[in-house]
């Protein structure tokens, strides 16, 4: 599919603020991105779930999608599926989950990548920002999505359990990164240095762009009969509302 290209005053306003930034601070600056639908128009999770689903990775229950929907659903408050997600491959090494997610992230190629969002992380590249991918799918399903835009894995910052001896295990690595988390995760890895910009797609996404000093993108792509249509247009007056860039992909 073809995606709309950001306006050139996007490009503009951001250039000028790197500058503007870069001149005063003596710090490296940095930006945070969401990963799924802000990224790439796919959700990694979910379809690195799918394809353990399929080959039969893990032990699960008879109809484990639905289980993992009916569990996001508990209380309004998905994080206990998140990290049950991470939690089914516990006694697999991490090197073993691993490989299945570049496996997974390669059954959908090309992958679906906003090639704005690349240009993006180009840019903040050449000018040695800090990048980082806050996701509140698990963690190891997104690294192969942030290989292909030329991160590496200590970029990801996502829902996971703690790894033992290379053995994963069930115990959840804190906080788990949705809503809140999300930033308070961030800031565990910046030593609290808050992004100067942050990139979201949906309402869980509006804490993270929050805590950014200068500059939010709120971007869409979902059609109207998606369910994730009414969470990014949630995202999306809140930008109007605030004056933050926002930007329809389709």
């Amino acid at each position: 599919m073809n995606y709309k290209s950001y306006p050139q005053e996007f490009w503009q306003k951001i250039e000028t603020t790197i500058h503007e930034l870069k001149a005063t601070s003596t710090q490296p600056l940095v930006a945070a991105f969401d990963a799924d639908g802000t990224l790439w128009d796919t959700d990694l999770g979910e379809n690195f779930f799918h394809y353990q689903i399929e080959h039969k990775h893990v032990p699960l229950p008879p109809e484990p999608f639905q289980d993992y929907l009916d569990k996001k659903a508990i209380n309004n408050d998905p994080r206990d599926a998140y990290v049950w997600l991470a939690q089914i491959n516990h006694g697999k090494t991490l090197s073993q989950v691993q490989d299945w997610a570049t496996q997974a992230f390669q059954s959908i190629q090309p992958a679906p990548i906003f090639s704005e969002q690349k240009k993006l992380i180009d840019l903040f590249l050449k000018h040695h920002v800090e990048i980082y991918i806050v996701t509140a799918s698990i963690k190891w399903a997104v690294e192969p999505g942030a290989r292909a835009l030329g991160l590496s894995n200590d970029s990801v910052i996502g829902v996971e359990t703690e790894v033992n001896n290379n053995i994963i295990s069930e115990k959840a690595v804190l906080p788990i990164t949705y809503r809140q988390g999300k930033v308070d995760a961030l800031l565990k890895h910046t030593n609290g240095r808050c992004p100067f910009f942050a990139s979201g797609n949906s309402s869980g996404d509006i804490e993270l762009l929050d805590s950014a000093t200068h500059l939010r993108l709120a971007v869409s792509a979902a059609s109207r009969d998606d369910r994730l249509f009414k969470s990014e247009k949630e995202l999306t007056d809140i930008a109007v509302q605030k004056n933050w860039l926002h930007h329809r992909f389709i």
